[in-house]
């Protein structure tokens, strides 16, 4: 057990052999994951893929059944208060207190948090467009998301946790956001030079949002690890090819229908020509055939 966590903490989320089961289901079997300091990873899988349960075991909200899970070092179910003050989660539903405007949400948690950053949380609110003065109760679902992960991001975490952020927003209003919250992970804040892109995980399920901000993509089905790799290594690598087209070293085949296989040409190097590159769109779809 020691050498698992040792392993664990050489990344910023770890997690080995998840397992939880409920009401007889496997929601989660067996997912193994290191996400890497600095990334970006899109979470991604079908409805009941176990997306939503995956993360909260990340940050301690979910016992799992069977493995372990750590983040920053710490196991997640026993966080400390100086690790929790180094994460941002957003649940796919706001936790916020209804009663009490954005300003006042501001207030309260920027007591909270020794690392505040009252300039920055004011300026994503003023891009967004947030309605502050108003109460919870009288926002609407988007403004709501995003006052949500406003507070998430205003005391500068080393990681974030995002479960379907922007899902209750228009397109014209979720590119906005997305732009405003990674634009900084970007561009590494050049206005804020010592401060340090956050690790970030992001479930959604608006794949072309993800393909323009991710690093990483992770495919959950259910409720195993399909796929996990680096967005451009996917591109580089992953090939679809019609079924029967060539002949493909089974090692080398990622997943198959009856009318294509998905390959990767690094178990086939000469067939790395063959076959064409897909979108995240429709990596996903093939994925999921």
């Amino acid at each position: 057990m020691s050498q698992m966590i040792e392993v664990e903490r050489s990344s910023i989320i770890g997690c080995r052999e998840l397992g939880l089961h409920a009401d007889y289901a496997n929601i989660l079997s067996g997912v193994t994951l290191d996400i890497p300091r600095g990334a970006v990873v899109g979470l991604v899988g079908r409805n009941g893929a176990g997306k939503s349960t995956l993360l909260r075991c990340m940050v301690g909200l979910a016992a799992p059944s069977s493995g372990v899970s750590t983040l920053l070092g710490c196991p997640s179910l026993d966080l400390t208060d100086a690790v929790r003050g180094r994460l941002g989660y957003v649940a796919q539903t706001p936790d916020l207190f209804e009663w009490m405007t954005g300003y006042e949400h501001i207030e309260t948690l920027g007591r909270a948090y020794p690392s505040w950053n009252q300039e920055r949380c004011m300026l994503l609110a003023l891009r967004l467009a947030l309605p502050l003065g108003r109460p919870v109760r009288k926002m609407s679902g988007g403004d709501q998301q995003k006052l949500a992960v406003v507070l998430a991001l205003a005391h500068d975490p080393e990681v974030l946790v995002l479960d379907e952020p922007v899902s209750s927003l228009d397109p014209m209003t979720r590119r906005d956001f997305m732009r405003s919250m990674f634009s900084g992970h970007a561009e590494n804040d050049d206005a804020e030079p010592s401060r340090v892109a956050p690790t970030i995980i992001i479930s959604s399920h608006l794949l072309n949002d993800l393909e323009r901000v991710v690093s990483h993509i992770a495919f959950l089905r259910d409720g195993r690890l399909q796929l996990f790799d680096t967005w451009d290594a996917m591109l580089e690598h992953l090939r679809l090819v019609p079924s029967g087209a060539v002949d493909i070293p089974a090692a080398a085949i990622v997943c198959s229908n009856r009318s294509h296989n998905i390959i990767d040409t690094r178990l086939a190097p000469a067939l790395h020509d063959t076959g064409r590159v897909m979108s995240l769109d429709e990596l996903f779809v093939e994925l999921n055939s």
